[in-house]
């Protein structure tokens, strides 16, 4: 049995649970999120808490358990919640601005780069260093986060370039130059 499949998934107050077969509809104070579980996979809700059961015991039903209560829990607490990255950008003139629901980017390039808000995602800008991506839907938020990082990731010679707030760039030496 999935260790992280067999446990239940508690729903905080002001969360409600629509099950509808393999369909799966969670509402709370932040948003709505709906997702498609595989058959394999059955979700009840019983008791104030959500428990996934799979139908047999084969590799692929055993690892659709786990990842099916992962993908059910992540909703529950986003829609509760909500999920946040933050990002910081590294390098002189560097920075980045918000404009309406666009972030307009300043990265060494001879234009600005202007990224538009995805459904459901949300840009803060605290300071021009700073950029808080936030939204319901931690798989968007992710992928939203990555995105932005894409457009300019950290070199490793002077550090220069868009990273997470918890990222760590390994730096190198550069050249030794002549003695």
């Amino acid at each position: 049995m999935s260790r992280v499949g067999k446990k239940p998934i508690p729903l905080p107050s002001g969360v409600e649970v629509k099950v509808d077969g393999s369909r799966v509809l969670v509402k709370g104070s932040k948003g709505t999120l709906e997702r498609t579980f595989p058959d394999r996979v059955s979700v009840a809700h019983e008791d104030g808490q959500l428990s996934l059961s799979r139908a047999d015991d084969e590799r692929e039903s055993r690892a659709l358990h786990g990842l099916s209560r992962a993908l059910l829990n992540n909703m529950v607490l986003g829609v509760s919640e909500g999920f946040r990255r933050e990002l910081n950008i590294v390098g002189v003139g560097y920075r980045a601005l918000l404009k309406g629901a666009e972030l307009e980017l300043q990265l060494g390039f001879s234009h600005p780069v202007t990224f538009p808000a995805p459904a459901g995602i949300s840009f803060e800008v605290p300071e021009p260093t700073k950029i808080i991506v936030s939204g319901i839907d931690k798989e968007t938020v992710g992928q939203v986060a990555a995105d932005i990082r894409k457009l300019r990731p950290p070199e490793p010679y002077k550090g220069k370039g868009i990273r997470y707030a918890d990222e760590h760039v390994r730096r190198k030496a550069g050249k030794a130059g002549k003695r």
